[in-house]
Formats: structure tokens, C-alpha cells, sequence
């Protein structure tokens, strides 16, 4: 009878040190599983861009277009209610009928963007630096503290002619 040699087997597996290196700088959106969704809850997304500026007089507009027509898309489902667009980042504060309903919107949204800004600008490749960060709103308060956040973000990130105004 013949006898097997034990031979390490080096393909595959878990390795030490295996793996896409993080980068630099800010850590990551995990990919994680997204928690459940209640359609009663406002959600406030951050997306940000690994492209700049957004608020270009270009870009800002074709960028309102976008999120127009994803509003339009499924509006029963999906409805983005206030945004600002910031030099680097967006701000949203959206609704969606479920989980699912969510995760789809989302995902036409950073596509209908991302589309129309490289379409715009002549580029190709990610528009967006992260996936998409989302926190569930559960109360009244903190709808009103995100609501005054995201229409008031820009005083924030302004330089010294935008702080004096509303932003349009």
C-alpha cells in the first residue's frame, strides 16, 4: 500500500498580512450588514466625494439635477426631502418605505451623481471616496438637530462671502 507524503498545501486561506492595505487618512465606512429601517425614521446620509470641488458652478447644478431625478424615480419608496452639497461632501435627509427601498434609492442616487458629474467634467472612475453613511433619526429632536445641520452645514465649511447669506 502506498503511503501519502503530507505536503503543506500553500494556496488559499487566510494569510498573515493578506489583504488591500487601509488607506491613509480617514478610516472607512465598514461593510457591515445596514441595520433594519422603519419607514416612520428619517435617515441623515453623509456621501463623501474623492472628487472636488462640488460646489463648482458647474457642478453644484448638475448635481441638483441628479438627485431631482432620483427623487423622481420612486417617490412612494424613496423621497431625498433637504440636501446641501458641500466643497468635498453631501448631506441628505431622506425617507424610504424599508430597508430595501432605502438601500435602492441610495445606490440610484451615488449612481445618477456620480454619472452625471464624470459625464460633466470629462472623467471616469469613483466619484465617491465611501460608501454612503447613514444614521437612522428616531426622535423629533434629533430630526430638528439634523435638519438645522444639514441646511445650516454650509456656515460651517463657508468661507466669508457665503457666511453672511442663506444658502441658496
Amino acid at each position: 500500500m502506498q503511503q501519502e507524503l503530507a505536503f503543506p498545501n500553500r494556496w488559499g486561506g487566510a494569510r498573515p498580512g493578506a489583504g488591500r492595505k487601509p488607506a491613509p487618512g480617514r478610516k472607512a465606512v465598514p461593510h457591515r450588514a445596514r441595520p433594519l429601517h422603519g419607514a416612520s425614521h428619517p435617515v441623515h446620509v453623509t456621501l463623501r466625494s474623492s472628487f472636488r470641488p462640488l460646489r463648482s458652478q458647474h457642478v453644484f447644478p448638475t448635481v441638483c439635477i441628479a438627485i431631482a431625478g432620483a427623487i423622481r424615480r420612486d417617490p412612494l419608496h424613496f423621497r431625498v426631502l433637504h440636501f446641501s452639497v458641500q466643497w468635498d461632501h453631501v448631506h441628505l435627509l431622506v425617507e424610504a418605505s424599508d430597508k430595501r427601498a432605502l438601500s435602492a434609492g441610495m445606490r440610484s442616487l451615488v449612481i445618477r451623481i456620480a454619472r452625471a458629474v464624470n459625464e460633466l467634467v470629462g472623467r471616469k472612475g469613483r466619484l465617491w471616496a465611501d460608501r454612503w453613511h447613514g444614521r437612522e433619526l428616531e426622535s423629533p429632536r434629533e430630526v430638528r438637530n439634523a435638519l438645522v445641520y444639514v441646511l445650516a452645514n454650509f456656515r460651517k465649511h463657508a468661507t466669508s462671502v457665503l457666511a453672511a447669506g442663506v444658502d441658496p
